[in-house]
């Protein structure tokens, strides 16, 4: 359907169904965004010949593409309206001949630090490319990615510029040529290191996906599995004198403004975590929030506060039941003074950087000033209320370090230098209730992030304090890794 050099594309807006279910409003939120993504593609000369409706499961995107395919269109152009995990979508993008370009935007083109956390919900869609632009790599899948707020011409000119190159051609992807990986290192960072996953994985994440059993070979890897039925045995085990010798150390080291019998229960779950830890002796873990769907047991809650505390003991975290970060915290931490869990959510175009941020977990290491304990409540009303640890992340020099899966049970330490920004007096107040930190790379955020999705990164990392990236290169090729350097 190209004419005059002129391609006809699909838009294929990507979504999480889990959203419809907490929020059922939000999705009619993007109706505008959608448009005006539209207006703008077609005012640089790409024809929209259909837009699918919003996908959130593998049904529906395979759906799409049958339709794309049918109707003759040249490309497809995926857009995270928020996050969509890439298992319901890179099966049939794989699946398909017709040219991928991710076109990385978001509502708003400003997220600093006088943003409200209610426009999270709205612009966090940079993950959910991240997700699916791993798994693409991984199955050797061509495609482009186009970063930057759409308002900006030169974004949506330069995005109708690669969809126009990639309709003409068939695309090469950079780093994926088929290739073994690389043999483990006798002794590395990563060996002998058991880690337990409490719950399944979150359904449809692909990126940080492993199988145990390479994970063991490649790296020396070990994973347990236990289901919630474990931590509930350990949390009715607590003992009252602990639990309050607990509460007296959080008052004296935390601000805690938050009630108390939701922190002395929080307490109370956190130590059967700490006590499976500590007896099965693990060096990381992931807890999936999902397995917390009942009130009526003795772990009722995420047990988000002993999370960012056993974070600053060494042990590394990494959510959704993600074993793979999870070892990569505890090695980092175990090496490195301040070390946590953080994943990248929302893109400052404005002020050219990053917000970071996750559920409720960041290890009081990293604090540049008093860390707080505040009430934070479920997520999806299935569980109870908990406690959860906030602070201002210590301004200056750290590095962003993520371990991705590639082509061929490959592997590659991607590591990229930035500064994490003083929040001054400009933060917005509710902002002291959520994780958070912006940081900001040595280079353009949209070329950082069109480099971090072609080397395959994940949308689950750590944040190292300092200027160590040398540091952290010795470390990648202790692993016996490719080490990728953004910036």
């Amino acid at each position: 359907m190209i004419c005059n050099g002129n391609p006809t594309i699909g838009l294929l807006p990507l979504y999480l169904a889990l959203y419809d279910k907490v929020a059922p409003d939000l999705r009619s939120e993007f109706n505008g965004f959608m448009g005006d993504i539209v207006a703008g593609l077609e005012a640089h000369g790409i024809a929209v010949g259909m837009t699918a409706p919003i996908c959130c499961v593998a049904d529906e995107v395979a759906a799409a593409v049958r339709q794309f395919e049918a109707d003759g269109i040249d490309a497809i152009v995926t857009l995270h309206l928020a996050y969509s995990p890439s298992l319901e979508a890179v099966d049939a993008l794989c699946g398909t001949s017709l040219p991928i370009v991710m076109l990385d935007t978001t509502m708003d083109a400003a997220y600093g630090l006088d943003v409200s956390p209610d426009r999270l919900m709205v612009n966090h869609g940079i993950h959910g490319v991240m997700d699916l632009a791993c798994m693409l790599r991984r199955r050797e899948k061509p495609f482009e990615i186009v970063a930057g707020h759409y308002s900006d011409p030169a974004v949506l000119e330069r995005a109708a510029d690669t969809v126009r190159a990639s309709a003409d051609r068939e695309l090469t992807l950079p780093g994926t040529t088929a290739h073994a990986a690389a043999a483990a290192p006798a002794e590395g960072p990563l060996r002998k290191n058991r880690v337990l996953r409490i719950g399944d994985a979150f359904a449809g994440m692909g990126d940080f996906a492993v199988e145990p059993d390479l994970l063991r070979e490649r790296f020396g890897i070990e994973v347990e599995q236990v289901g919630l039925e474990a931590l509930d045995a350990a949390v009715e085990a607590v003992d009252e004198a602990a639990l309050a010798a607990e509460l007296a150390a959080d008052t004296e080291r935390f601000d805690c403004e938050l009630d108390e019998v939701v922190h002395r229960q929080s307490i109370r779950v956190g130590l059967g975590l700490r006590h499976l830890l500590d007896v099965g002796g693990y060096h990381g873990f992931s807890v999936n929030f999902q397995a917390f769907d009942r009130t009526d047991r003795a772990a009722d809650s995420m047990p988000f506060l002993e999370i960012s505390k056993a974070m600053a003991r060494g042990i590394g975290y990494a959510g959704e039941g993600d074993v793979l970060t999870a070892a990569l915290v505890g090695a980092l931490a175990r090496e490195f003074e301040a070390v946590t869990f953080t994943e990248i959510f929302c893109p400052d175009w404005t002020g050219n950087s990053l917000f970071l941020s996750h559920m409720g977990e960041i290890s009081p290491s990293v604090a540049g000033d008093r860390p707080r304990i505040s009430t934070k409540p479920a997520f999806d009303g299935k569980s109870a209320a908990t406690a959860v640890l906030t602070c201002a992340v210590k301004p200056g020099p750290a590095v962003y370090v993520n371990l991705a899966p590639g082509p061929n049970d490959s592997f590659s330490l991607i590591i990229a230098p930035v500064e994490v920004l003083a929040e001054n007096g400009d933060l917005d107040p509710a902002m002291r209730d959520t994780v958070r930190a912006w940081v900001r790379p040595t280079c353009k955020v949209s070329e950082f992030l069109e480099a971090y999705c072609q080397a395959g990164g994940t949308h689950h990392s750590a944040l190292v304090l300092g200027g160590c990236a040398d540091a952290v290169v010795a470390f990648g090729r202790r692993l016996g890794v490719a080490v990728c350097v953004i910036g």
